[in-house]
């Protein structure tokens, strides 16, 4: 029997002695415990020079590694913002896209062949108006015809033109159809107050072909004018424009003056400006650039070169006919001073200077941009108006 055995046998302790080796000393550090050297049991919760200095270090690393991330998120906008008065010079036709937004056709999902879906006595209808462009219109008659109107077709709303009740064109603003809400309450509102209302979509707006310009938006208008003059024998034929589209409305009675010798009968701007130069310096979305060096030169400038001016200031002064500007007080997007001022370069150029009316709508009403036609007494305002041209 060996000493082993024997030892064992008299259940003598046996201690087994294992090399405290590298191993050994790492696992007694994590339980706390002493290791080969002196201090480290000293170092159970405490963070020594050397520990420190590593410890600042990695946050070092740290702050460094996420620094660029940093700068490039500030930088990216700043430089976004530089960058667009540039690409604008470089690119202008970028503009008409902001200026048309005819590619926000809202509201979407709107039947434009069922027009009563959402307003009562009107249908809808298509108007070529050069080859290879077809606008689309609704034709709202009078309220004291709307009875007579249930049920009938085309044919019957174009001789009801005839029947001597005054006849809108309206000329929306930029952005959506004429299924937009304010703009099917405009003919809610004046189809009550018995006028005739053709409301178009320009070329390249709502389910109307083509692409949008300046001219081409004269031609659209003259072309629904010759067509509407056609059927309404001597009825009164106004042209209506809101926000942009005042600058189509007096381009079109400019243009029919001086090439045909014929005035409209009258025109009423709501919500207008004095050119659309004016416009883009007033208008809110361009205030961040204001201040921007070269903002006319880069920016407003650039309107010219991409083929839009539509200046109501210089068409006003040639015009003849009844001239009736609308706008509230409080409108957020043209401010009244450029109505304002319309109003002032008008009156300074018409002989009769009872052709020239400028109304306001007091802050109180809320009417601001786009609600003027929410008036209720817009329509005897607007009577009152041309029965004294």
């Amino acid at each position: 029997m060996t000493s082993d055995t024997r030892a064992m046998s008299g259940r003598v302790p046996v201690t087994w002695a294992w090399p405290v080796g590298a191993v050994g000393r790492a696992a007694m550090r994590r339980r706390g415990g002493d290791g080969d050297s002196g201090d480290s049991g000293d170092r159970g919760g405490d963070i020594g020079p050397g520990q420190g200095k590593s410890g600042a270090a990695l946050q070092g690393r740290v702050r460094r590694s996420w620094l660029p991330g940093l700068r490039a998120l500030l930088l990216a906008p700043l430089l976004t913002y530089a960058s667009v008065p540039f690409l604008v010079r470089l690119f202008p036709s970028v503009l008409t896209k902001f200026v048309y937004l005819n590619f926000l056709a809202f509201p979407f999902f709107v039947d434009f062949r069922r027009p009563e879906l959402l307003v009562n006595n009107t249908i809808s209808l298509y108007l070529t108006t050069e080859p290879g462009v077809t606008v689309g219109i609704w034709h709202t008659v009078p309220g004291s015809r709307g009875a007579e109107a249930q049920g009938k077709d085309q044919r019957w709303f174009e001789e009801a033109l005839g029947d001597a009740h005054p006849v809108i064109i309206y000329l929306h603003g930029n952005g959506g159809t004429r299924a937009a809400s304010h703009r099917v309450q405009f003919l809610k509102t004046m189809g009550a107050a018995d006028f005739h209302i053709l409301a178009l979509d320009y070329r390249g707006y709502g389910d109307s072909t083509g692409h949008p310009s300046e001219s081409g938006f004269t031609t659209d208008v003259l072309a629904l004018y010759d067509w509407v003059k056609a059927r309404s024998e001597n009825s009164s034929i106004i042209f209506w424009g809101h926000s942009l589209g005042t600058g189509i409305a007096t381009n079109a009675a400019r243009k029919l003056q001086e090439e045909r010798g014929v005035q409209v009968d009258a025109v009423v701007l709501e919500s207008p400006y004095t050119s659309i130069r004016d416009a883009a310096a007033n208008i809110p979305i361009t205030k961040i650039y204001r201040q921007f060096p070269g903002f006319e030169s880069l920016i407003l400038d650039s309107m010219a070169r991409a083929g839009m001016f539509f200046r109501n200031d210089e068409n006003v002064k040639v015009l003849g006919c009844p001239l009736l500007i609308l706008h509230a007080e409080d409108d957020g997007v043209l401010p009244p001073k450029l109505g304002r001022k319309l109003y002032e370069t008008a009156h300074k150029a018409y002989r009769d200077k009872s052709k020239v009316k400028f109304i306001t709508f007091p802050e109180k009403l809320g009417l601001g941009h786009d609600y003027i036609s929410f008036n209720p007494e817009l329509p005897a305002l607007v009577k009152d108006f041309l029965n004294k041209k």
